[in-house]
């Protein structure tokens, strides 16, 4: 019977069967687009036409054109003006001119009420622009006897007044308003205080003072508009003006000649700093704010210091400055003062205190490079004082007197900051700077790093400080040494990079001082090794005492009159007294050691390389300092160096005794050698004779055989032929192949020597066509027994590659 499913099954098999005929169309017909693709030819579709870019828009080409509109307006309403004033009477003139100009701003409002503001604009400009016209008429008409300069500035006050007047009344009545007429109105109040100044041959504190009262009214009018081009236009002006009657007050305080005139100056500088100071206070930017504070630092320190430089010395200039600069730091503890106040008083103080570190480098630089040009003139004489030690070939910087203390108030400064760990940190909080951190927040990272170099900053200007003290006060010559001693010791205490760096630059100075006189050049040199020596276990300390005793031993030998080659045995100490202490140096003091003593050695070859065998003395031993340091486990290749220093101090005996015999330097070199080569063949049989023989023969065999060649005697070549075959006789019994080669190339070339002369007699002897006939026979022989000859090459390099 047929097995008939339920409803729901069959329901279920149908819809699986139509799903499964649905996706197997879908294959079909994208295969079928495929074969229909390969079989019809694609044809490319032209590129849709693309409207031609525009570069400008529209606004802005009106723009453009109704600003150049206005533009030949205005220009053609001056040369109305002007030039073709005469054509029309008074009347005409006044009434042409008054209607235009009422024409011209009247006509702004209509053009708004229809949304026309860009054309509304450029009439209103020009309106503005006859305003100014129908000022200049007034004075040619009516006020001709009027002051040119005064009228102008009532002029710019009244055309300021109805400008503004006139912008905000269209405001009242129109929206949206002008934009033009105020931001105008404010580029033309910049001109009244400065012109009514001008016009009145008013004193300069009076032309800078109008120019700072602008540039307030200016700062007000920024800090209490709305914003936009308002406050654009202020700001320009009051930093145009407000810089130029920076300029001019401290113009006058740089030049005056009394305490009246600098007084004034003051008062304008102040005045200058308060406007700074309100903007800052008051400015809305954080940028601004901190701008303008800074400004105000500065231009408070220069207004307070002003008085001071005409009525102290000229020294106290400086330190004046530098102590109000310190005292902005002040500023920095107060609360109530806004953050970017605090901040600029931070930045400006430390403006302050750059400028003056920057004043104070030529003395520092006098101090250190002055000595060079008497240390040509090497115990010359001890000089009058120690200003006139580093002064003999340089001039001392004028008001100098008080730059160690500029130069300690400032590493005080410094010091005082990050007296603490945290200190640094708290006084940054208390500035405005890190605003993340509050008052009970663990200190930053940041703190553990700069607060090391701000201290390094502090020590460093507080040594600058004291090495410049003895020069700057005239102190004796012998305190001129005694300080940067003790400076140079005390700073060697410490351990760290910086001191010991400052003290290697004090030491050298000190060096070049003492140069003077024959007993201060010793007895630095004897402190200064001495007190190197004693921390000799870190590697700057260490190099410098292997320097200082170096130069010290050169010394001694100068004063005891030796001659040079003699002071070379006494340098001598120094290397061995380097090679004894070298093992006892840890780390990075060990190499440092080595390398100074290594180069104190090359000062004992050089003072002994004039006279040959003191030099070979030296060289010797060099060569015994050189077999002792070998004999640690951890320097076993400096022996290479002791054999060569002693093969050196051979040779240069030899040559002090005008031996010529080759063999006579190389032998010394030979022996050991191949010594060294059979002990490394025994330790290694598989080593190579080539690096173990191979050096050592060739260091006599090759001289020697060109010393044969060119003697005409049979004494030399008879000898080196024995040695050369005992040579070859060695290398074939030993089964080696440098002996071998080596020996039997020395021999054949010996022996070819020798037959030389009988060959070139028998060559002579023998009829002109023997030669040619032999040659062709060797040829006709060497063709037939071509391949026995490569067989036995073959051979040959087979048996000479068996070989060790």
């Amino acid at each position: 019977m047929t097995h008939i499913p339920p409803p729901a099954e069959e329901l279920r098999l149908l819809d699986a069967e139509l799903f499964r005929l649905d996706a197997r169309r879908s294959q079909l017909l994208a295969r079928r687009a495929w074969l229909v693709s390969q079989l019809t030819p694609v044809r490319p579709q032209p590129p849709a036409s693309q409207p031609p870019r525009r570069e400008t828009s529209a606004p802005s080409v009106q723009n453009v054109l109704l600003v150049l509109g206005g533009v030949l307006l205005t220009i053609a309403a001056t040369a109305f003006t002007v030039v073709s004033w005469g054509h029309l009477g008074i009347a005409g003139r006044a009434l042409v001119l008054a209607a235009v100009t009422a024409a011209a701003l009247v006509a702004p409002l209509p053009l708004l009420r229809r949304g026309l503001r860009s054309t509304a604009e450029s009439v209103a400009g020009l309106g503005l622009a006859l305003t100014v016209l129908d000022a200049y008429a007034l004075h040619r008409v009516a006020l001709a006897e009027t002051d040119g300069t005064g009228y102008a500035a009532a002029a710019s006050a009244v055309l300021g007044v109805l400008w503004a007047g006139y912008g905000l009344g269209i405001a009242r009545w129109c929206d949206p308003a002008l934009r033009l007429p105020v931001p105008a109105a404010v580029a033309v109040a910049q001109l009244p205080l400065l012109l009514w100044a001008v016009a009145a041959d008013a004193d300069p504190s009076v032309v800078t003072a109008a120019l700072l009262v602008t540039a307030a009214c200016d700062g007000v009018l920024a800090l209490r508009a709305p914003g936009g081009a308002v406050r654009v236009t202020a700001l320009t002006g009051a930093f145009g003006t407000g810089g130029w009657g920076v300029l001019a007050a401290g113009s006058l305080a740089a030049t005056a000649s009394g305490p009246g005139a600098a007084a004034r100056a003051a008062v304008l500088l102040g005045f200058a700093a308060a406007i700074a100071l309100g903007a800052a206070w008051r400015a809305p930017r954080q940028g601004l704010a901190l701008g303008t504070a800074v400004t105000a630092g500065l231009l408070l320190v220069a207004a307070l210091g002003a008085v001071p430089r005409v009525t102290l010395p000229g020294m106290w200039t400086v330190p004046v400055h530098l102590a109000l600069g310190i005292a902005l730091l002040a500023v920095v503890w107060i609360s109530r003062v806004p953050e970017p106040v605090r901040q600029g008083a931070l930045w400006a103080s430390g403006a302050v205190q750059a400028l003056a570190l920057v004043w104070t480098l030529p003395v520092p630089a006098v101090t250190l490079l002055g000595p060079l040009g008497p240390a040509a003139r090497v115990w010359s004489g001890a000089p009058a004082d120690a200003r006139a030690a580093v002064t003999a070939d340089v001039p001392w910087p004028p008001d100098a007197a008080l730059v160690p203390l500029v130069l300690a108030a400032v590493a005080a400064v410094a010091a005082s900051a990050v007296r603490r760990p945290g200190d640094g940190a708290r006084f940054l909080r208390r500035a405005g700077f890190g605003r993340g951190m509050t008052e009970g927040a663990p200190l930053p990272a940041a703190d553990a790093v700069w607060r090391p170099r701000v201290l390094d900053t502090a020590l460093g200007l507080g040594w600058a400080a004291l090495l410049v003290l003895p020069a700057t006060l005239e102190l004796p010559y012998l305190a001129g040494l005694v300080l940067p001693a003790a400076l140079t010791l005390a700073l060697l205490l410490p351990g760290r990079l910086t001191p010991t760096v400052l003290a290697l630059v004090t030491s050298a100075e000190l060096v070049l001082l003492s140069l003077a006189t024959e007993a201060a050049t010793l007895s630095v040199l004897a402190v200064l090794t001495a007190g190197c020596a004693t921390l000799a276990r870190r590697a700057l300390p260490a190099v410098a005492a292997i320097v200082y005793a170096t130069a010290l031993a050169c010394a001694t030998g100068a004063s005891l009159g030796w001659e040079p080659r003699y002071v070379a045995l006494l340098v001598l100490v120094v290397p061995a007294a380097a090679a004894l202490y070298a093992p006892r140096a840890e780390g990075a003091t060990r190499p440092a050691v080595e390398v100074a003593g290594a180069v104190s050695a090359l000062v004992a070859v050089g003072l002994a390389v004039t006279h040959p065998p003191m030099l070979s003395l030296v060289l010797a031993l060099l060569g015994v300092i050189a077999a002792g340091t070998a004999v640690r486990p951890d320097r076993r290749h400096v022996g290479g160096a002791a054999a060569g220093l002693f093969v050196l101090s051979s040779w240069v005996r030899l040559g002090a005794w005008e031996v010529t015999d080759p063999e006579a330097y190389t032998l010394p070199v030979t022996v050991p050698a191949l010594l060294v080569g059979l002990l490394r063949r025994r330790r290694d049989p598989r080593a190579s004779s080539w690096t173990a023989y191979g050096p050592g023969l060739a260091v006599t065999l090759l001289p020697s055989l060109v010393a044969a060649w060119a003697d005409p005697h049979w004494q030399r070549p008879l000898l080196l032929g024995l040695g050369a075959l005992a040579v070859t006789l060695l290398g074939a019994g030993g089964n080696l192949q440098a002996p071998l080669v080596l020996g039997g190339s020395v021999l054949a070339l010996d022996a070819l020597h020798e037959l030389a002369p009988y060959l070139v007699q028998l060559a002579d002897a023998l009829p002109r066509w023997v030669p040619m006939a032999l040659a062709g026979l060797l040829l006709l022989a060497l063709g037939a027994t071509y391949e026995q000859r490569l067989r036995n090459v073959r051979k040959v390099r087979d048996l000479l590659q068996g070989m060790h």
